[in-house]
């Protein structure tokens, strides 16, 4: 089985990222496994796994929007701003599900969003959560996010459930915080699903017994990039390429995919005017 390209994983609730590179790599027998974007223990739906030399294709595939489906229920707030904390706020305000549709709405655009506190963020070399569980009093970095579309699922009095299209860096979490708050009440986050990441769709994705039982596929580079990134080759440039040579092109692109004989052969990265090596796949 190929252990080179992306593998769509459906994550499942109770496993952190961490856990599933780690079964990744066990399963498939090898120890380059990454991702591109961590979800919460709680959080299921598309991860993203990076294999063998594509690793080097997380920042690339980090930086895509992201969609999310959550549910939270009002009149609580915990401190990892999930149920997975300790209640801190509660509230006995109730706003109509008319008030509360106005208000989710609201968010869609562009906003500065406190990251939570028990996060892998890093501030001044220590990750956000160390200062959480020491309980040392910090201010919290704080991130422009975009907050593209919004799709209101159901709405009660007591909890909600939405579609977010959102940008990297995007907290869910803090979002639900920040929609309670402005509610003049508090929020938390109860179940999050991840149904997107750039192009790939969690109905594309698989899960932990079909990687077990080796019924999966790996995408490629054809598959997660179209026809205007490729360059194929003549045999001299072939050399050229194959030999890390920096090359020039008309077409901007930030990654080009050179391709012999229709076969790829390497990745290119742009780098001011010109396109040096980023990945040779032979």
């Amino acid at each position: 089985m190929n252990k080179e390209g992306i593998l769509l994983l459906n994550k499942p609730a109770g496993y952190t990222s961490r856990d599933i590179v780690n079964i990744i790599s066990k399963e498939l027998n090898t120890k380059k496994v990454g991702h591109t974007g961590t979800l919460d223990k709680d959080a299921t739906g598309v991860l993203v796994l990076l294999l063998g030399k594509y690793t080097k294709l997380t920042e690339y595939l980090t930086a895509d929007d992201k969609k999310y489906i959550a549910t939270f229920k009002f009149g609580f707030e915990t401190n990892t701003l999930d149920l997975s904390g300790e209640v801190v706020h509660k509230s006995n305000v109730r706003k109509t599900p008319n008030e509360i549709k106005k208000t989710i709405q609201s968010f869609e655009g562009k906003y500065m969003q406190e990251v939570p506190m028990y996060s892998a963020v890093h501030l001044d070399g220590k990750r956000l959560y160390k200062y959480a569980l020491k309980k040392e009093d910090i201010e919290v970095p704080k991130r422009l996010v975009d907050i593209k579309k919004i799709e209101i699922i159901d709405v009660k009095e007591t909890e909600a459930k939405a579609s977010f299209l959102v940008s990297k860096g995007t907290y869910i979490r803090s979002l639900v915080r920040d929609i309670g708050r402005k509610l003049n009440t508090y929020a938390t986050l109860t179940d999050l699903i991840r149904t997107k990441q750039g192009n790939f769709d969690i109905k594309d994705t698989y899960t932990l017994e079909d990687i077990k039982k080796q019924d999966y596929q790996i995408l490629t580079v054809k598959d997660i990039f179209d026809q205007s990134h490729f360059v194929e080759v003549d045999n001299i440039k072939y050399k050229e390429i194959i030999n890390g040579v920096e090359q020039k092109e008309k077409i901007n692109k930030e990654i080009i995919c050179y391709t012999y004989n229709n076969s790829v052969i390497a990745l290119y990265k742009k780098k001011l005017d010109v396109y040096k090596m980023y990945i040779k796949l032979i």
